[in-house]
């Protein structure tokens, strides 16, 4: 089995209702339905301490295609198999690609706002939601490039699009969850979707998954990526 837990490598269990946990490394207590076998639990705080650096990295970065930059991203320290991590990185990349490509934002602004409402969705929200945090990402994406809020008319109804564009195509391919998988996903969709409705063309390649062997509950075949 590839590691897991982030303290002790062991695989994580889910559970159908909360419970109290402690986490193991600051100590804050907090109901959560996520442990590993052992009995460790990590707040989303704490999983993803040194995500502030995707700002810097973003910001130094000059591609055009968000899956390039993603991928970067995902060879940082902070970044493991799976994770709320995941749900800033995905916008942080679009955000990028997209001003990078000539879309029309404060690109620092962008950026720090996308980790504000990135950190707010859990882990677990795939399952425990219905609704993966890269998609909702992808639907965050959308939103601060076209300043929607609750009340706006068009930019609202295009940051719901967006997610909802993600969230189907993530659910075609069908479970268990993968950080990864579901973050090229949501990329590709957002891709289409700002050339189709916001006239700003991203770039995008071939993709080749290189974390299969990292991932204990690959789909393999079944996913597009598979080498």
């Amino acid at each position: 089995m590839k590691d897991e837990c982030i303290i002790c490598g062991s695989p994580l269990k889910y559970l159908e209702n909360d419970e109290l946990m402690e986490c193991a490394i600051c100590h804050k207590k907090e109901n959560s339905k996520t442990a590993c076998v052992k009995g460790h639990y990590v707040c989303n705080e704490c999983h993803t301490q040194g995500m502030d650096s995707i700002i810097g990295v973003c910001l130094a970065e000059s591609a055009k295609n968000p899956i390039e930059i993603i991928q970067k991203l995902m060879a940082l320290p902070f970044c493991h198999m799976h994770g709320p991590e995941h749900h800033v990185m995905v916008g942080s990349a679009l955000l990028t690609a997209y001003k990078n490509v000539g879309g029309d934002i404060d690109l620092v602004k962008a950026l720090s706002e996308m980790q504000v409402r990135g950190r707010k969705v859990p882990g677990g929200a795939c399952g425990f939601w219905g609704a993966c945090g890269a998609g909702v990402s992808a639907g965050m994406f959308v939103s601060i490039v076209t300043g929607s809020t609750p009340l706006a008319n068009e930019a609202w109804g295009l940051s719901n699009k967006m997610t909802s564009s993600a969230l189907g195509a993530i659910g075609e391919v069908g479970g268990p969850r993968c950080c990864k998988r579901d973050s090229y996903i949501s990329i590709i969709k957002a891709v289409e979707f700002s050339k189709e409705h916001l006239g700003v063309e991203m770039e995008l390649g071939d993709i080749k998954c290189v974390h299969s062997k990292q991932n204990n509950q690959c789909i393999g075949k079944r996913c597009p990526f598979h080498a």
